[in-house]
């Protein structure tokens, strides 16, 4: 699936609460995450700043890159590592399929996306357990955190069932 031109504004506004990034701290994002939550990070720096807060997500999903920059992966204990093709701008069946194996999986499980992760918070938001909350970078604006509820499902279902 491509991501035409026409849904690319649907997707810069958050899906959730936005936490602009000279407020992220451990604090303003714990009071955002109920205690046993199964909790999914998209992006490598996202993940890696959970991970020096002390959260161990369930499910980590990175590429090795931050805004077109290598670098390295984040730090922390997985259990499980997967690996899928995503290229910029497409959600991949492969990648749909490795994030689908990946729920099933005890977890902490890394996904590590060659090619670009972003787009894949849409089938997350599709697949994920109920009662998931996933976190995400809004480029230069901050973070965001969204608690999973079927509105969010079906936005996410939405705009996957417009990409061609």
């Amino acid at each position: 699936m491509h991501l035409p031109e026409n849904l690319r504004s649907r997707l810069k506004e958050p899906f959730g609460i936005l936490i602009p990034d000279y407020q992220v701290t451990r604090s303003s994002v714990s009071k955002n995450i109920p205690k046993d939550a199964f909790v999914i990070t998209v992006g490598d720096a996202t993940t890696e700043k959970m991970i020096s807060f002390g959260f161990s997500p369930s499910l980590q999903i990175v590429d090795s890159l931050e805004k077109r920059n290598k670098r390295d992966l984040p730090g922390g204990y997985v259990k499980t590592t997967l690996e899928c093709k995503n290229p910029a701008a497409e959600i991949t069946e492969e990648s749909i399929s490795t994030i689908r194996q990946a729920f099933g999986m005890a977890p902490p499980v890394r996904i590590i996306v060659d090619g670009e992760e972003d787009l894949l918070v849409l089938p997350v938001a599709v697949y994920a357990p109920d009662g998931s909350v996933i976190l995400y970078g809004q480029p230069n604006e901050g973070l965001v955190i969204v608690s999973l509820t079927e509105e969010v499902r079906n936005k996410a279902s939405s705009i996957m069932s417009s990409m061609s």
